[in-house]
């Protein structure tokens, strides 16, 4: 029943995926090709993104305080019935911009929801001992989604524009089913009543703040997500600066995608052989010569290479932290405690995009990719001299 729980959960997470990423990266040429402007285009995309930044610690809460279960049918079934409307206005020809931005800012919410019930539910799938394995074949999923999803959007693209949009919108009535089918109690296990909503916000945020564990990685996650986007986008920019086509530059996303498809497959058989310790502090160090690589790179394949052997160290340190961080964290606190890591994560890689197109512009690729290279040799010495939190003991 476990491991039916389980596959259940796996299969409503790519389902997600696979619907989200067909439809997200067309939403922008239906948008473009109803005669709006590039500007309000990226807009919507980047006012719904906030919209998920912003819901993602409120929904934590209320993970933490109501049956997951429903709040994930909930959440997949309102962000149903949002990318629907958006797919009827496209298919009858009457697209609006206020409706698709309200749209895209209620499904990305609506996905807040949704992850926030599911980061509070591997505790109830799977025993401790399984949660490498389990986590990594969650990554896996994503990675395999990440690799697929555009190329399965581009096909349904050239059916007709409404297309991806229908994808996604049953996709998501998938998920309410398969969400519905899961057996096990995901209840959060509550000692008390639920108190007023701002003092659990604040539990949430003080339980991470006093953990010297959840410290470390929020610390770690962050700057690496930060390093990462800013490192993509100046692959981008710099192979585009060379000639590359569009071609040319999607190979390089595919490689890191392959990169860390493998690697989140490779990530529990190597937390079982490893140490720990080894693993972040071997991996942290490991990015910086990566990094500076990417100064002396010319050629698209090798920017490539060089990201995917980045996506390929990720995984693993990323399965030893969220293992360890689901085991220290009380179970009426885990949606809060994913929500504030996630968040504290994605709020500085949204920023990483824009500070790397301003730096390169002001200094040059290569300036960029060293700077990197010296901001992960700093990360790499914080986790070294953090590192040995990760098996419970004092640095």
């Amino acid at each position: 029943m476990r491991r039916r729980n389980y596959f259940l959960f796996w299969t409503a997470g790519a389902v997600d995926g696979l619907g989200t990423c067909a439809s997200s990266l067309f939403l922008p040429l239906i948008l473009l090709g109803a005669g709006y402007p590039a500007g309000l285009t990226g807009l919507v995309a980047s006012t719904a993104l906030v919209g998920s930044l912003v819901a993602s610690p409120v929904a934590g809460v209320y993970a933490d305080r109501w049956p997951r279960r429903p709040m994930m049918c909930a959440a997949a079934l309102v962000a149903a019935v949002a990318m629907g409307s958006v797919f009827a206005a496209v298919a009858l020809g009457h697209v609006v911009l206020a409706h698709v931005l309200v749209a895209a800012v209620v499904e990305q919410a609506a996905g807040a929801a949704y992850a926030a019930a599911a980061s509070g539910t591997i505790r109830r799938l799977v025993p401790p001992a399984e949660y490498p394995r389990a986590i990594g074949l969650l990554q896996a999923r994503d990675q395999a989604v990440q690799i697929a999803g555009p190329s399965l959007g581009g096909v349904l693209y050239q059916l007709a524009r409404w297309v991806p949009l229908l994808a996604d919108a049953l996709s998501f009535l998938l998920v309410a089913v398969l969400s519905r089918a899961i057996s096990a109690d995901l209840s959060p296990g509550r000692e008390a009543a639920p108190a007023s909503f701002t003092r659990e916000l604040a539990e949430g945020l003080r339980f991470v703040r006093a953990e010297p564990f959840l410290r470390f990685v929020v610390v770690w996650t962050a700057g690496i997500n930060a390093l990462l986007g800013a490192l993509y986008f100046h692959a981008v920019l710099a192979s585009h600066a060379r000639g590359a086509g569009p071609a040319s530059i999607g190979l390089i996303l595919t490689l890191a995608g392959v990169g860390g498809l493998l690697g989140a497959l490779a990530a529990p058989w190597l937390v079982d052989r490893v140490p720990a310790v080894w693993i972040v502090t071997g991996a942290s160090w490991a990015m910086v010569p990566t990094a500076a690589g990417l100064a002396f790179a010319s050629r698209t394949w090798a920017y490539g290479l060089l990201l995917s052997t980045v996506s390929l160290i990720v995984p693993s340190v990323a399965v030893v932290l969220q293992s360890r961080a689901v085991l220290v964290t009380p179970d009426r606190l885990l949606a809060r405690m994913g929500t504030v890591l996630g968040t504290a994560g994605e709020g500085v890689a949204v920023l990483a995009p824009v500070a790397a197109g301003v730096l390169v512009a002001a200094y040059g690729g290569r300036a960029v990719a060293l700077g990197c290279a010296g901001a992960f040799a700093a990360l790499a010495l914080y986790a070294t001299a953090r590192a040995r939190l990760v098996v419970g003991q004092a640095p």
